[in-house]
C-alpha cells in the first residue's frame, strides 16, 4: 500500500498577490522573488519617492493659496478672453496625481516591508516622471518601516547607516519649530484692533461685482468701506466696471455683438444702462454661491445693471461706509481722457460724502486733488520707504498681502502709516494679518470675515513651547517604542523557506539545476518524514500484525529524474 501525500503545501496569499500584482503585474506566485532589488529598480523607487514629495508640494502649494484662486482665473482670463473656474481641473488632477504616486509609494514601501523584489511595472514607469510638479516639504520617516529593516539587517555597517539616516531627519523635525516665527505666536495683550474689511467689488459672494445689489449686501454685513472700480462712459458718465471689456459679466454679445470687441469706456451710457449685468453672475457662479441665495436674491441677482458711481456713493453716504477708488485708465482716442480725474471729483464733491470716507488711489494730479478736496485719506498702492510717503503727505498704503512682511508692517505702523492689504478671503490669511498689525484687508468674502471673533491659532511663547515639547516628546517615546519591539519581533528570528529559495534561485539557474534542486528538496522532504515513520513503527508493530510499509528509494538516474520503488 502507497501512501500519497502532498510533497508542497501552498498557503494562499491574497493580499501578497494583490501587493506585487498591482505594483509589477505579478500576480503569479512563481513570478515573485525574494531576491535582492537591482539597481535600477531602485531608481525608479528613488524617482518614486521625489515625484511624491514634489507632488505633495504641489498639492500644498494650491491648497494654501485657496484665497488667490479668483485672482488666477482673473489672470487667465485675460490671456484667453474665456471665464471660467480654472482652479478646479487644477485641484483634480493635482489631487489624482497624488493620490496615484501615494499610493505607488505605499505599494513599495510594502513591498520592502515584507521583503519582496520591486519590480516596477512598464505603465507605472512611463506615467510617473510626469507627474512630479510642484516642491515644498518632506514628510515624516515610518518608523515602524525603519525599525523593521534595522532589525532585519545582519550588518552593523547597514544597520548603522538606516540609524543615522533617521536620526538625522528625526532631530531635524524635532528641532524645525526653533526656525518657525509666527504673528499668531504672540502675548494676547499685544494684540491690535481688529482689522477693517472693505468689500472687494462690493460683495461678489453675494451678489454680481459691482453693482447696487452687491453694495447694498455689503452694507447689510456691517463692513467698514467699499472698494469699486470706476470709469468715463464715451458721453462724460462715471460708472463701475473692472474689465476693460463687457464680455464676462454683461450680456453685451447678445444686445450690442458689434460692439463686444470695444473697451466698456468707448460706449455711451444709454447704451450701457441697457446691458444686464447679472445673469452672467448665476450662469457661471464664479464662487460657487449661488446655490446659498433665497429665490428673491436670485431674482434680484439675475435684473441687475450696471452700476452708476453716483448711486454707490449714495449708499456709502447714507451709511458711513469709507469708499476706496481705483481708476481704469483710458484709451487715448478717449474724449475725456485728460478730464476724467475732475469729473469723478466733481461727481465725488457733489454726492455730499464726507471726505474723510474717501481713500484717493490715483498717483496723478495729487496736488491738485489735496486743493480741491482736502480732507480725502491719500493712499498709494506703490511700496516705498516710510519716511518717503510721510513726506508725500501719503496717509495709508494699499498692497497686495504677499508685498509686504511682519517687519515692514511694524515699520509703517511706527510711521503713523494704514495698511489695507488685498485681497483677504481666508479666515487663517485674515488672523494672520491680524496678528501682524494690519489695520484692514479688501475681500471678496467680507460677509465672512466678520464672523471671525478673534485670531485662529493665537498663542502664547509659553503655549507653543509645551506644544511643542510635549510633541516631540510623546513622538520620541513612541519611536523607541516601535524600535524595541520590532527589534524583539524580528531581531533573533531567521527563517529561511525551502520554496523562496528555490524560487529565488530559478532567475539565475537554468531549467536542469533547477529540476535537480527541486528533487534533492523532495528527497530531503521524504527522509525526514521516513524517519519519524520508522520511530513510529517500532512501538505499533504488536498492534498491527502483518502490515509492513513499502519503502521508497529514490535513485539517481543518468536523465536527472528520481525512481520510486
Amino acid at each position: 500500500m502507497v501512501k500519497h501525500q502532498p510533497l508542497q503545501y501552498y498557503e494562499p496569499q491574497l493580499c501578497l498577490s494583490c501587493l506585487t500584482g498591482i505594483y509589477g503585474c505579478r500576480w503569479k506566485r512563481y513570478q515573485r522573488s525574494h531576491d535582492d532589488t537591482t539597481k535600477w529598480e531602485r531608481f525608479w523607487f528613488l524617482m518614486l519617492t521625489v515625484t511624491f514629495l514634489l507632488t505633495l508640494g504641489w498639492l500644498y502649494f494650491w491648497c494654501s493659496v485657496h484665497n488667490d484662486y479668483d485672482e488666477f482665473n482673473w489672470i487667465l482670463y485675460n490671456r484667453t478672453g474665456y471665464w471660467s473656474d480654472w482652479s478646479i481641473p487644477i485641484l483634480v488632477t493635482t489631487a489624482a496625481g497624488f493620490t496615484y504616486i501615494a499610493a505607488l509609494l505605499i505599494l513599495a514601501l510594502c513591498h520592502v516591508a515584507v521583503g519582496q523584489q520591486l519590480n516596477l511595472h512598464w505603465l507605472h514607469k512611463a506615467t510617473a516622471p510626469f507627474l512630479h510638479i510642484g516642491a515644498l516639504v518632506a514628510v515624516t520617516m515610518l518608523s515602524w518601516l525603519i525599525a523593521a529593516q534595522f532589525a532585519r539587517s545582519e550588518k552593523a555597517f547597514f544597520q548603522i547607516c538606516i540609524f543615522v539616516a533617521y536620526l538625522t531627519v528625526l532631530v531635524a523635525l524635532y528641532l524645525v519649530p526653533l526656525t518657525i516665527s509666527s504673528p499668531c505666536i504672540m502675548e494676547k495683550k499685544d494684540l491690535t484692533a481688529r482689522p477693517a474689511v472693505f468689500g472687494h467689488r462690493g460683495a461678489p459672494m453675494l451678489a454680481p461685482e459691482n453693482t447696487l445689489m452687491s453694495f447694498q449686501k455689503l452694507v447689510q454685513h456691517k463692513a467698514y468701506g467699499l472698494q469699486a472700480d470706476v470709469v468715463i462712459s464715451h458721453d462724460g458718465v462715471p460708472f463701475l466696471m473692472h474689465d476693460r471689456l463687457l464680455q464676462r459679466t454683461t450680456n453685451v454679445e447678445d444686445v450690442f455683438p458689434e460692439l463686444a470687441s470695444e473697451r466698456s469706456s468707448m460706449l455711451n451710457w444709454t447704451d450701457l444702462e441697457r446691458l444686464n449685468a447679472g445673469q452672467w453672475f448665476l450662469k457661471t457662479d464664479p464662487f460657487w454661491t449661488v446655490g446659498s441665495l433665497s429665490p428673491s436674491d436670485y431674482a434680484e441677482a439675475g435684473n441687475q445693471s450696471i452700476c452708476k458711481l453716483a448711486d454707490v456713493l449714495r449708499i456709502a453716504k447714507e451709511n458711513s461706509t469709507a469708499v476706496l477708488l481705483n481708476f481704469q485708465p483710458l484709451p487715448a482716442e478717449h474724449p475725456h481722457r485728460g478730464r476724467y480725474l475732475n469729473i469723478t471729483l466733481q461727481a465725488i464733491l457733489s454726492s455730499g460724502i464726507p471726505q474723510r470716507l474717501v481713500m484717493w488711489l490715483p498717483e496723478s494730479e495729487r496736488q491738485l486733488v489735496r486743493q480741491v478736496a482736502p480732507g480725502f485719506q491719500q493712499t498709494s498702492g506703490i511700496k516705498a520707504d516710510a519716511r518717503r510717503l510721510r513726506d508725500r503727505d501719503i496717509r495709508r498704503l494699499n498692497l497686495r498681502y504677499t508685498q509686504v512682511t511682519s517687519d515692514e508692517i511694524r515699520e509703517y505702523t511706527a510711521w503713523n502709516l494704514s495698511i489695507n492689504l488685498y485681497t483677504v478671503n481666508e479666515a487663517w490669511l485674515y488672523s494672520v494679518l491680524w496678528c501682524a498689525g494690519v489695520q484692514s484687508v479688501t475681500s471678496d468674502a467680507s460677509h465672512l470675515l466678520s464672523k471671525v471673533p478673534f485670531p485662529i491659532w493665537l498663542m502664547t511663547p509659553d503655549e507653543y513651547y509645551l506644544i511643542w515639547i510635549t510633541s516631540d516628546l510623546i513622538s520620541f517615546t513612541v519611536i523607541i517604542g516601535v524600535f524595541i519591539l520590532q527589534k524583539w519581533r524580528l531581531g533573533s528570528i531567521r527563517t529561511y523557506n525551502p520554496e523562496q529559495i528555490m524560487l529565488s534561485a530559478a532567475v539565475r539557474r537554468t531549467s536542469r539545476d533547477v529540476k535537480i534542486m527541486k528533487e534533492k528538496l523532495i528527497f530531503s522532504e521524504i527522509n525526514n518524514g521516513l524517519d519519524n515513520a520508522e520511530d513510529l513503527s517500532l512501538c505499533s508493530e504488536s498492534r498491527y500484525d502483518g502490515y509492513s510499509n513499502e519503502v521508497v528509494t529514490p535513485m539517481d538516474r543518468p536523465d536527472g529524474r528520481m525512481r520510486m520503488d
